[in-house]
């Protein structure tokens, strides 16, 4: 059975995020898991009054995170022994995850108090701010949104991927 397969696409460069809404770091390779790229948003800060994960989808309260940038120290290689990583803040001076003082930094660098935590919690959830454009599901407001077990994504790894056949 002779089969011709069409190029659907190619891949021009793979990134990996590993603080979910930090700037991340671009690959040249990884290993992959039905979760995905092994690393990709395995950290996240939790803001310390609500509990929920800080996320640049309520960029009112947390778009300043775009202006960190996390990469791992080492490459990760299985998912239960994942690296520290390195934060590089706004004005180029870093931290490591595994520092004592990680937390009490990057909440007085960001103005609220935030913990910095690995996706380990049964029902993570985060805010979403909604703006006043037309064909929303919501319309200037910010709503609850829960994310897949154990994990930092916004959305199930499943709702992305179409399989033709």
């Amino acid at each position: 059975m002779n089969q011709v397969l069409t190029a659907a696409g190619k891949v021009v460069s793979i990134w990996r995020y590993p603080v979910k809404s930090m700037m991340g770091e671009e690959l040249n390779s990884s290993y992959v898991t039905e979760r995905g790229l092994i690393g990709d948003r395995t950290y996240a800060l939790i803001d310390q009054k609500t509990g929920k994960v800080a996320s640049a989808k309520n960029p009112r309260k947390w778009g300043k995170l775009f202006d960190f940038r996390s990469v791992f120290i080492d490459q990760p290689q299985v998912v239960k022994n994942i690296p520290p990583v390195r934060i590089t803040f706004p004005d180029r001076t870093y931290i490591f995850s595994d520092q004592d003082d990680i937390e009490y930094t990057l909440s007085k660098v960001l103005g609220q108090e935030v913990r910095l935590m690995q996706a380990n919690l049964e029902k993570p959830s985060y805010e979403e701010y909604w703006p006043d454009i037309d064909g929303l599901a919501h319309r200037e407001k910010v709503t609850d949104e829960t994310m897949p077990s154990q994990t930092f994504f916004d959305i199930r790894r499943a709702d992305l991927v179409r399989l033709e056949g």
